[in-house]
């Protein structure tokens, strides 16, 4: 699995550019003796179970839509750790349609797909480009990321359903417990695959979303962080309008430069 490759590379202080020319654990848990070696890394089959079955569920869904409020780390020029606050907003219509606004403090960026094609946006430059893509949300984050470095936060996601090619680059997955966000029941787990650190909240119950993530960029010395708390819409409709982007009329069309070549 790709783990999060828009948080991978903010991380590493790359962003979420497209190239365009021009905690805690439970307290059941006995706290490690300060001496003894980590326990040796598992791959727990309850926690690649809850992951699939989260997949599953967000697959079901024909529209929703989720708002992230992240917060992400960047090490500076002088090795020093910055954060950064931002909101990134998913509107979905499976399986051929999205509408993604990403705001942080420094950066700004639109993305969306009709079924044929994805136009990225970044509106405080007024520049926007666009390439045609495949006919599934999936197929299209994978084309956008390998042809042209186009992330957007939290893509994988909503990729999770590979079986064994999720699964084969964990080095480390097991069971936190139960947890509480915003006031919502929710289950820990806690993973890792070289490089990264990543833990996930996913709600109990018949709607088992998301609703928390935290990732960690675990071999830099910094250890940079992304964080996200999600909120869920899984009823939400939307104008027919919403997946055909209109440019303002000041906004000025340029080219798209392939990253594979």
């Amino acid at each position: 699995m790709n783990l999060m490759r828009w948080v991978v590379a903010a991380c590493m202080g790359l962003g979420a550019a497209v190239v365009m020319a021009g905690a805690p654990l439970a307290e059941t848990a006995a706290a490690p003796d300060a001496q003894a070696a980590p326990a040796k890394a598992t791959v727990d089959a309850d926690a690649l179970t809850a992951m699939s079955r989260m997949a599953a569920y967000l697959h079901s869904l024909q529209t929703f839509k989720v708002v992230a409020a992240t917060q992400r780390d960047e090490v500076d020029n002088f090795g020093q750790r910055l954060t950064f606050g931002g909101e990134t907003t998913y509107k979905v219509k499976s399986p051929d349609a999205f509408a993604i606004d990403v705001v942080e403090d420094v950066t700004a960026r639109q993305y969306v797909y009709d079924g044929k094609s994805v136009t990225v946006f970044a509106p405080r430059m007024g520049f926007y480009a666009r390439f045609a893509a495949p006919p599934t949300i999936r197929e299209t984050l994978d084309l956008a990321y390998a042809e042209y470095g186009v992330t957007v936060p939290l893509d994988d996601l909503f990729s999770w359903n590979r079986g064994e090619a999720d699964h084969k680059n964990l080095t480390s997955a097991h069971v936190v417990g139960p947890a509480k966000v915003a006031g919502q029941d929710t289950m820990q787990y806690a993973f890792r695959q070289p490089g990264i650190d990543w833990q996930i909240w996913i709600a109990t119950g018949d709607k088992p979303l998301p609703l928390k993530v935290v990732i960690v960029a675990s071999t830099d010395p910094a250890r940079p962080q992304f964080e996200a708390d999600l909120t869920w819409d899984t009823a939400a409709r939307f104008p027919s309008d919403t997946f055909a982007f209109k440019p303002p009329t000041d906004a000025k069309l340029i080219p798209i430069r392939s990253v594979a070549r």
